[in-house]
């Protein structure tokens, strides 16, 4: 994979980033992008993007957010990515907002390469694919995941099964202009330092370069650090950094 720098700056890529994981329901506040829906899955889905000029003072954003949550019976949460979010992860510090762990959003420059054996593609999630992405602690996906899984329009589906059938490794790939965006990659326990999570990734990058995606993204927790290491392996540099802050 290239190591060269990505085209677009952390808005831009935020902003592409949001169209190919969406919240049921979208509203704007100035620039920024006040997302719910999925019934509590992702807080990607349920957060305000604070990109660009929320076109009032920052109090009164602060503020605005905050009443948009609350009237829709959802924990407000903000989204803050980057330097240029500095002076809005202040004014949200500033009313008593909890801060979350950074993410790391890294990129990588796509090269032509050959699907990996054993991964499936498929347009959609079947039910085998919704059991095996749990969350967190190993709990169901909420009823809302689906839509947010499948809010996008050229998206692929990858699995890994067992001889079995049973799914044992999955990871969602979208498309948005020439970008591939890799989320909900998920290896179940007993499968793990097995290869499977760099499968799926190698199998997704080969699908989107066919579809003549030239770069690719991804997201990862700063303190998973067995991923990090795997996706410095497969090229990927660090992009920026965001945090979520909590009302």
């Amino acid at each position: 994979m290239g190591q060269r720098r990505s085209p677009l700056d952390v808005v831009e890529l935020e902003l592409l980033a949001a169209r190919g994981w969406r919240g049921g329901e979208v509203q704007q506040l100035g620039a920024w992008l006040l997302r719910a829906g999925g019934a509590g899955y992702s807080s990607r889905a349920h957060s305000a993007l604070a990109v660009g000029d929320p076109g009032v003072p920052l109090p009164d954003a602060v503020a605005a957010v905050g009443d948009w949550y609350r009237d829709r019976g959802l924990r407000p949460c903000v989204q803050l990515p980057g330097r240029q979010a500095r002076p809005a992860d202040a004014a949200f510090a500033a009313a008593g907002w909890e801060r979350d762990e950074d993410t790391l959003v890294l990129t990588t420059e796509l090269d032509p390469i050959g699907p990996p054996p054993r991964v499936e593609l498929a347009p959609v999630p079947d039910d085998a694919w919704l059991d095996a992405a749990r969350q967190h602690g190993g709990d169901p996906l909420p009823p809302g995941a689906r839509a947010v899984l499948t809010g996008a329009d050229r998206l692929a589906f990858a699995s890994v099964r067992e001889d079995d059938g049973a799914v044992v490794a999955v990871a969602r790939g979208v498309l948005t202009d020439d970008w591939l965006g890799i989320t909900a990659v998920t290896v179940a326990e007993r499968a793990r330092r097995g290869g499977l999570a760099t499968s799926l990734t190698r199998a997704l990058q080969s699908w989107a370069v066919d579809a003549g995606a030239r770069w690719c993204y991804l997201q990862v927790v700063a303190g998973n650090a067995p991923a990090r290491a795997l996706y410095r392996r497969l090229g990927f540099i660090e992009h920026h950094r965001y945090h979520y802050r909590r009302g």
